[in-house]
């Protein structure tokens, strides 16, 4: 049977979803049963929320759903999973503290006299693994025993264990080995004779040639359009649709101004650890690099590794002028070597929510604010804050108000605030006006450039192209852990720096990370 002829399982039509900004904007998508359908993007183009509200995970502002033809609208993720919907998302959901078995039946426990059926609990788990082909593991061990890719495969074993008419997996393989991925798509391949429709989010464009159907393409929160996948070949050339046309580098090197002097600031050679894999870039004092690259490209792990968060296993690491190479084995060790790093998840990494402002700036810098006998100069303290909210022009009650209370945007200039007080060299930022509104993301690009002409060294990482256009002197390309490329402002190309973003993800050889953690 065609996928022309098969019956619709799912229909979305104008659906729209508003946050601080609309990221879906009026998408249509249609699902048959016994389909594989790719949804293809860059970042930010809305795939994710367009799989959140088919789950459940959130609502839609505007549109409509369908499944099986019935009107359909989720109030959460239980309901939609009720319904036979199911998502494996790409961050893991497993509770590592339970048991393999508890994790897959969670929510769904058998009960004899309202006491949990151990037993059963393990005999239908048992049974679970080893439809999925998961006969190695034991269902007694925790779930934090297992390895990466293991645990992967256990969520989607648990969404499979459910009832299943639609589901959703958003870069399954992105942590499989070979012979997992290899598993997983004979899995799919069963599903979709049974009837199952799979959408199937992937930057690996060799998977989507290999199992998918058909394929949507969304692009800066908009339907581009839909086609089957045999009409790409090579399918390398649906990377045209997802970057489309833009006048951002245009408009950047017109309003641009470079700060970037000839002393090297930073320097590493082929740094290697975790998924970052032989990179090598050095940074000017006054230059702003970006670096771009999809979701999971390794580019927040590069900055984990220059910051001490994470554990450098080759590769070397220079400072300023110095000639003997650097290994952080913790972030103390980098914030004495001043280096600062602005973190992706502020609330959860870079910022005491329910302390206030004056604690949070001058978290890094007591040191500076104490006298010979190691008491806090309250007065100088609280000068100094005012003068960096003054600076940053944070909205604020005053210095005593808890950052939890703050905006956003106001949020992100107080974890800028602590580094500046610090007096940081280079500064690490990663995704650093995400979930920030129009006016302040402006206000972070003037800080970069006040930053710049005060010789500071600046690492950019952003999934949007247009502020690394807007900001950077250079733009370095990450793709599956590699820089595989690097752009002057003079040869910046939207499309060009796209077709690298995804270049590793249709030729990388993939290496085991399964298996049981020492």
């Amino acid at each position: 049977m065609t996928v022309e002829t098969q019956s619709l399982r799912f229909a979305a039509q104008h659906l729209s979803k508003d946050y601080v900004v609309r990221v879906l904007d009026d998408v249509s998508f249609e699902l048959r049963a016994g389909e594989i359908h790719a949804l293809l993007g860059a970042n930010g183009a809305g795939k994710s929320t367009l799989c959140k509200i088919i789950a459940g995970l959130t609502p839609a502002t505007e549109g409509s759903m369908q499944l099986n033809g019935a009107p359909y609208s989720p109030a959460d993720k239980r309901f939609a999973e009720s319904c036979g919907v199911q998502i494996v998302q790409q961050e893991l959901n497993l509770i590592p503290t339970l048991s393999v078995a508890e994790n897959l039946l969670l929510g769904r426990y058998p009960q004899r006299w309202g006491v949990i059926d151990r037993r059963e609990l393990h005999q239908r788990a048992r049974a679970a693994l080893d439809r999925f082909g998961l006969s190695d593991i034991r269902t007694d061990q925790s779930a934090g025993s297992l390895g990466v890719g293991q645990q992967q495969m256990l969520e989607i074993a648990a969404a499979l264990d459910r009832k299943c008419e639609l589901l959703i997996l958003d870069e399954p393989t992105a942590a499989l080995s070979a012979g997992e991925t290899e598993r997983l798509f004979a899995r799919l391949d069963e599903l979709r004779s049974q009837g199952v429709g799979i959408i199937y989010i992937s930057h690996r464009l060799d998977e989507i040639a290999r199992i998918a159907d058909r394929l949507t393409v969304l692009r800066d929160g908009k339907y581009v359009s839909m086609h089957a996948v045999s009409e790409f070949e090579p399918i390398e050339r649906v990377v045209d649709l997802m970057t489309g046309e833009t006048q951002a580098v245009e408009h950047a090197l017109a309003e641009h101004t470079s700060r970037a002097t000839a002393r090297t600031m930073i320097r590493m050679q082929g740094l290697s650890g975790g998924p970052v894999k032989d990179v090598s870039f050095s940074v000017h004092a006054g230059e702003r690099y970006g670096i771009a690259g999809l979701v999971g490209a390794g580019r927040t792990e590069l900055l984990r590794l220059l910051f001490g968060a994470d554990r450098v296993e080759r590769g070397e690491l220079y400072l300023r002028d110095e000639t003997t190479p650097r290994r952080f084995r913790h972030p103390h060790e980098a914030v004495e070597a001043k280096l600062a790093m602005v973190t992706e998840d502020r609330k959860q990494n870079g910022l005491l929510l329910s302390q206030s402002i004056r604690v949070n700036t001058t978290l890094t810098s007591l040191d500076l604010l104490t006298g010979a006998t190691g008491v806090i100069n309250r007065r100088q303290e609280a000068a100094v804050v005012e003068a960096e909210r003054t600076r940053l022009q944070i909205h604020a009650r005053d210095i005593e108000q808890s950052v939890g209370t703050l905006s956003g945007g106001n949020q992100q200039k107080v974890a800028v605030a602590k580094w500046l007080l610090k007096e940081a060299d280079v500064f690490l930022f990663d995704e650093p006006t995400r979930g920030i509104d129009v006016a302040a993301r402006r206000n972070i690009h003037q800080l970069f450039d006040q930053l710049a002409a005060q010789g500071k060294a600046l690492i950019i990482v952003s999934s949007d192209l247009e502020e690394l256009f807007e900001t950077c002197d250079r733009i370095g390309v990450m793709s599956a852990g590699r820089l595989v490329s690097e752009y002057a402002r003079a040869d910046w190309s939207y499309d060009a720096i796209m077709q690298d973003c995804f270049s590793g993800y249709s030729t990388q050889e993939r290496t085991t990370v399964s298996g049981s953690t020492p």
